[in-house]
């Protein structure tokens, strides 16, 4: 994990709105949204896997290994480690730059219909 954990390392993990976007629109991604479940009170994601960053070693099991997977926080500061951690573990992953609150600014009002999710 200390590979990532660096500036270099980090723009290995990294992917930006637009790209995650596309990647997940294309059926390619999935989105783990790793708050803690008293930042989840406030508002659910229903399209992302509702996995807290603290649960994610015992929780492999739900993570499919043959999509990319993209880390989510309010920021990036916990979803960057989380992206770490799954890159060590073998998964495909990275980080949401832009953080789940830049996510829903993207997608409020008629933008949210540019993700496309059942």
């Amino acid at each position: 994990m200390t590979k990532y954990a660096t500036p270099q390392g980090q723009n290995e993990i990294k992917i930006s709105l637009e790209e995650f976007k596309k990647e997940f629109n294309e059926g390619n991604a999935v989105l783990i949204d790793i708050r803690m479940p008293f930042e989840k009170k406030v508002w659910k994601l229903p399209f992302a896997l509702d996995i807290p960053a603290n649960e994610l070693e015992n929780r492999l099991n739900e993570i499919p290994k043959d999509k990319l997977i993209v880390t989510a926080c309010p920021g990036n500061s916990r979803s960057s480690f989380a992206a770490a951690f799954l890159k060590e573990k073998g998964y495909n992953a990275k980080f949401l730059v832009e953080g789940l609150l830049e996510l829903m600014k993207a997608f409020k009002g008629g933008k949210a219909k540019e993700l496309k999710v059942d």
